[in-house]
């Protein structure tokens, strides 16, 4: 495993800080975001298909998502790089199991993982260290996994940092993340763009891909 760089180090340390607030924020978003529910339903049915192993939410934050997959019928785990978001996690959902870690550097098996999801958790990554992300996701993922990524879309424009709440964030184009994805060999499945909501600042990008045979 690889040593944390900077910006992990900082991201940890500004999710540290506002654990508590941010998993009472998020505690209950989904159920006013259908076409976000739908996305993961799909992925849910996707990943029961392919081998019973358990999927993993990377970048769990407090939970409230990787306990959604649960309730779609899955096995699933979460991994997070904030230490206080993961024991919010553990206190709040004691049935699953939730680790601390980076998502670059994951201690897993080679292979072995039906699906990924990373809901707004890559949106951290400065745009240069997002190849060695998806080289990871497909390294974990078994033959035909499927990976779900939910992130900000940049609209038009070119990937651009913004002053997210917590950290510094990229808005990215759907169409460059998912070449990207590409050259680590993913195959695109399906994407859905969601504009934002009143309360939100920017619209919403989801992509669906799989590794392939």
């Amino acid at each position: 495993m690889t040593e944390p760089s900077s910006h992990l180090d900082a991201t940890a340390d500004a999710y540290d800080a506002v654990a508590v607030r941010y998993a009472e924020f998020a505690r209950d978003e989904l159920d006013a975001l259908p076409l976000d529910r739908a996305v993961l339903a799909a992925f849910a049915e996707l990943a029961r298909t392919a081998d019973p192993g358990p999927v993993a939410e990377l970048g769990c934050g407090p939970g409230r998502v990787t306990a959604h997959l649960r309730d779609l019928g899955l096995d699933v785990f979460g991994v997070d790089l904030s230490p206080m978001m993961v024991d919010l996690a553990r206190a709040a959902y004691p049935d699953l199991r939730f680790d601390v870690g980076s998502m670059d550097a994951l201690d897993l098996a080679d292979g072995k993982l039906p699906g990924i999801v990373s809901w707004y958790s890559v949106i951290h990554t400065p745009p240069r260290e997002m190849p060695s992300y998806f080289a990871e996701f497909h390294r974990v993922l078994a033959p035909d996994g499927h990976l779900l990524l939910a992130f900000f879309e940049s609209e038009g424009e070119p990937t651009t940092a913004f002053d997210h709440k917590v950290a510094t964030a990229y808005r990215w184009p759907i169409d460059d993340l998912a070449g990207l994805a590409g050259e680590a060999g993913f195959i695109e499945v399906g994407r859905m763009l969601r504009e934002p909501r009143a309360e939100e600042r920017y619209r919403r990008g989801h992509l669906l891909m799989c590794t392939g045979k």
